[in-house]
């Protein structure tokens, strides 16, 4: 299994996510490192699908559930909305979806 965090210089939600994913993925019992990959372009985003930071990835999959049919890339931070409103990091419950299928 493959677990990417994507960010980019400037946007600090991806360091406040970091420590929760790791927890997470201990508390799942995934002994797998979080891969940190930064995007430092418009032209990597686009190549890369990046929806801004933070993304999440797992086995290359972005967690955010529907984000496969998103084409809005670019260098931004990034907003997720969900049943508790909009945040700035992906609902735990989507990264344990996530892991439970890559599983």
């Amino acid at each position: 299994m493959k677990v990417e965090l994507l960010y980019f210089e400037g946007c600090p939600s991806y360091e406040a996510l970091l420590p929760e994913l790791r927890a997470l993925l201990a508390d799942e019992g995934i002994g797998v490192e979080v891969e940190l990959r930064r995007v430092e372009t418009v032209e990597e985003a686009e190549h890369e699908r990046f929806l801004g930071s933070p993304t999440v990835r797992v086995d290359g999959v972005d967690v955010e559930p529907g984000a496969a049919k998103r084409e809005d890339f670019g260098m931004k931070c990034r907003l997720y909305r969900d049943e508790a409103g909009l945040g700035h990091t992906p609902a735990a419950e989507w990264i344990r979806a996530a892991l439970g299928g890559a599983a």
